[in-house]
């Protein structure tokens, strides 16, 4: 949990310490415009802008039931972040697995990459995909 955390609050920290110190300098227009620059920075890395993780043996008995692909991600992945923002609101109808919040699922995605925790990697019919382009994974959800 406090991995996931990591990189959004040195954000944030960073963000705060140049910031006070534009402002110190009165320099309080670019202090302020530099601190929203790095919260936006740190809300874009942090597990905020995904759907709610589940388990993966959750995804994986949910998906069985309905059919719908399963998402292994990780917090601050540019990827995963293209794949989340590309999906739009489609993408609250799949499967999202957090695998640091979930070590089986890790397990998991270095089982179908050679040992590398290479995400986003989809699960389509049991089959995974990794890194599979936007629209590929919109299509599988109209399937």
């Amino acid at each position: 949990m406090t991995r996931a955390w990591l990189l959004p609050i040195l954000f944030l920290a960073s963000g705060a310490l140049i910031a006070a110190g534009l402002i110190a300098r009165e320099s309080t227009g670019q202090g302020v415009v530099l601190l929203v620059g790095f919260a936006l920075l740190a809300g874009l890395n942090s597990p905020l802008v995904f759907p709610r993780p589940v388990s993966a043996a959750e995804a994986r008995r949910r998906s069985a039931a309905d059919g719908r692909p399963i998402v292994f991600w990780r917090p601050g992945c540019t990827y995963c972040l293209r794949l989340r923002f590309r999906l739009r609101r489609q993408a609250r109808r799949l499967h999202w697995v957090d695998i640091w919040r979930d070590p089986e699922a890790a397990a998991t995605v270095r089982a179908v990459n050679d040992g590398n925790e290479t995400v986003p990697t989809v699960f389509v019919a049991g089959q995974p995909h990794t890194n599979p382009d936007p629209a590929w994974v919109r299509e599988q959800l109209r399937a």
